[in-house]
């Protein structure tokens, strides 16, 4: 048993991956009957990439994310302790972050799956966070990554246009109290409203022979876009606001908003809630659509990529989606 050491946490590095195949809108519209035009203005997305062929999977896209950001401050896998997956679309439901850790030789990690769809990074950083502050572990890898491309119903215009694939990657390190990073938090549940969003489990309509046992099988994404617009609009920024006054710090100090990529007219209008500049917001959605538990760390990846965020800036990361679950953690970045 190890005796509790509350300590700071730290970013060492970020990774990202996305497959190489991108389908576009009017891709699209040869598919449901749709257009460039309409997707657009309704969700801001232009383009997303897709896993294709029966070869590759989520752990393709989480190893390599994983090994870009190992190789951006050359350090080797056997100093991970511990490996997050957060995923909804694992290639094994007993759990992908195993064979993750295989593959990048973190043989001295203990490595589990987190599924909390598009809110799982955000729930996953604050899990790591926990190991980091006790002392349990030294270093942690935290992975989103989704494929939901093999969960959409590409006859439903409604969810087929929004849905991309990718994985973001992001290497947390225990530190001195006075170099934490990780400011605060704040989590969410709604149970209730589960089925807004989902991907249902349907039984067949006859048991074995024998036993009285239904197999069954997933159905595809089904989503009720008016509630879960209207769920993330007035929750997301209660959540953001809830985790700023416990800091006391004011939206004005506020450098970068980071949301999950689910769409345009969400991320503005927790913006506008907020009175938060929108040239603040840290958005890629046009490029690769809602990646779920990978869009934010690929946003975040791309942005210190394209040297957005500075040394001391505020960034205020909020996931929300499937559960229904949502929530806010504030970061003070360090270059």
């Amino acid at each position: 048993m190890k005796s509790l050491i509350v300590q700071g946490v730290c970013i060492l590095a970020t990774g990202s991956s996305v497959p190489e195949f991108s389908l576009s809108n009017n891709q699209i519209s040869n598919i449901v009957q749709t257009s460039d035009e309409w997707i657009v203005t309704r969700t801001g997305i232009k383009e997303r990439r897709l896993l294709t062929g029966n070869s590759k999977s989520i752990i393709d896209l989480g190893v390599l994310a994983s090994k870009k950001a190992l190789d951006k401050i050359s350090m080797s896998p056997l100093e991970i302790d511990l490996i997050i997956l957060a995923t909804s679309s694992p290639n094994d439901l007993f759990g992908s972050a195993s064979q993750i850790q295989a593959n990048i030789g973190a043989y001295n990690a203990v490595a589990f799956d987190l599924t909390a769809a598009c809110s799982g990074f955000v729930l996953s950083m604050v899990a790591a966070s926990q190991f980091l502050h006790n002392g349990s572990y030294r270093t942690v890898l935290v992975i989103g990554a989704d494929v939901l491309s093999k969960w959409t119903d590409w006859s439903d215009r409604n969810t087929c246009i929004l849905f991309g694939d990718g994985a973001g990657a992001m290497i947390l390190q225990s530190c001195l109290k006075q170099n934490n990073q990780i400011l605060g938090f704040q989590l969410n549940t709604d149970g209730n409203s589960w089925n807004y969003l989902s991907i249902k489990y349907k039984e067949e309509l006859h048991p074995h022979s024998v036993l009285n046992v239904y197999k069954g099988s997933f159905s595809c994404i089904a989503m009720n876009g008016k509630e879960v617009y209207k769920f993330a609009v007035s929750q997301v920024p209660l959540s953001i606001m809830k985790c700023l006054n416990s800091l006391n710090i004011s939206t004005y100090d506020i450098d970068w908003l980071l949301l999950h990529q689910a769409n345009e007219r969400i991320l503005n209008a927790v913006a506008d809630k907020l009175c938060i500049d929108k040239r603040k917001i840290i958005s890629n959605l046009d490029q690769y659509g809602n990646t779920s538990a990978a869009s934010i760390p690929l946003a975040l990846d791309e942005a210190l990529q394209e040297n957005k965020i500075s040394n001391n800036d505020l960034v205020v990361i909020s996931g929300f989606g499937a559960g229904l679950t949502w929530g806010t953690v504030i970061i003070r970045w360090k270059s």
